[in-house]
């Protein structure tokens, strides 16, 4: 563990790598204000010059929608946070949009923090990202010409996935380049299947809004059949009956790819010890998480897209690339 102000300058200075003159844009909320306000800090004291600083909460009531002056100065910008909490309806309103902008400007470089809260900026953003980076090298050139990666645990999961070369597999290592936004903190490689059939079981925790309503769902997982690439609505499963039904009008209600399982990652922050049941740290905690909904079509070249993504962490699971193990219950075989 560390502090917050050693996790700001990690993010500043190791990650985004500001430097003098850079044109910032930082977004915030009254929730997390005070790590936002940090990050404003530190960034324009390493750029020299004042950041285009937002509070979302000066738009309006939660959910809302992304207003024309953040985009305009994302279009103009070098570097640009989003330290933020999630709200449902947001992803469709808010942050699509933004990433949207984002991608229009191929000299951004951004660090996407949805959910960050002072624990994960004293625990994930304190991680070793030398590290990071080695362990995600060994993971990519493990996957990257995979023709399938099976995952089992002792909760009953058990899928293969199927994959394409022309599916492009991404390291997130905590290295932000321009054209390549990351979640911060970071250790992931994912990629969008080209197909996975099988049994799903997620005992960890769920992405969205699902994270901050929800938790652990460790003693209520979610359990789901896959056919073909996508969720079967008859074989959903949750001792959560309010869960299983907002999951399930989520993932089958929201448009006709939401049931679809659009990204594959393996975390590999090799600095975490347990899980804290908030996704954006736990997703890049050493294992498997898988998304239904958006392919992220930018950055794995997928031919189809979704305005829902809600990725879910699996705990402790066994990863077989091509039949050798890479993880077994949780360690790292590398």
């Amino acid at each position: 563990m560390g502090t917050i102000a050693e996790g700001v300058r990690q993010a500043i200075d190791n990650c985004l790598k500001v430097k003098k003159n850079d044109k910032l844009v930082v977004i915030t909320d009254k929730e997390t204000l005070e790590i936002g306000s940090a990050l404003r800090t530190a960034a324009e004291k390493r750029a020299e010059t004042a950041a285009r600083f937002f509070i979302m909460e000066d738009f309006g009531v939660r959910p809302v929608p992304f207003p024309d002056v953040i985009q305009e100065a994302l279009l103009t910008a070098d570097v640009s946070i989003y330290a933020a909490q999630g709200a449902k309806g947001e992803l469709q309103t808010f942050r699509r949009p933004m990433l949207g902008a984002i991608d229009a400007n191929p000299r951004l470089r951004h660090a996407h923090m949805i959910g960050i809260t002072p624990q994960i900026m004293t625990d994930g953003m304190c991680s070793d990202y030398k590290e990071i980076q080695r362990i995600s090298k060994l993971v990519y050139e493990k996957v990257r010409v995979a023709r399938t990666i099976r995952v089992v645990t002792d909760k009953g999961n058990d899928f293969t996935a199927e994959f394409s070369p022309d599916l492009k597999w991404i390291i997130s290592d905590g290295d932000i380049r321009p054209k390549h936004w990351s979640n911060l903190p970071d250790g992931e490689v994912f990629t969008c299947p080209a197909t996975l059939n099988g049994q799903v079981v997620i005992d960890g925790c769920l992405g969205d809004f699902f994270t901050e309503k929800y938790a652990s769902i460790e003693d209520t997982p979610i359990r789901v059949q896959v056919q073909d690439g996508r969720a079967i609505k008859a074989s959903l499963e949750c001792k959560n009956d309010a869960l299983r039904r907002e999951y399930g009008q989520y993932i089958f209600e929201s448009d006709e790819n939401s049931n679809r399982v659009g990204e594959f990652a393996v975390g590999t922050n090799t600095g975490l010890t347990r899980l804290i049941y908030n996704l954006l740290q736990d997703e890049k905690f050493p294992g498997i998480h898988i998304a239904f909904g958006s392919s992220y079509p930018t950055k794995t070249g997928a031919a189809w897209d979704s305005k829902t993504h809600v990725d879910g962490v699996l705990k402790s699971p066994s990863i077989y690339v091509d039949g050798e193990p890479i993880m077994i219950k949780g360690a790292f075989q590398l």
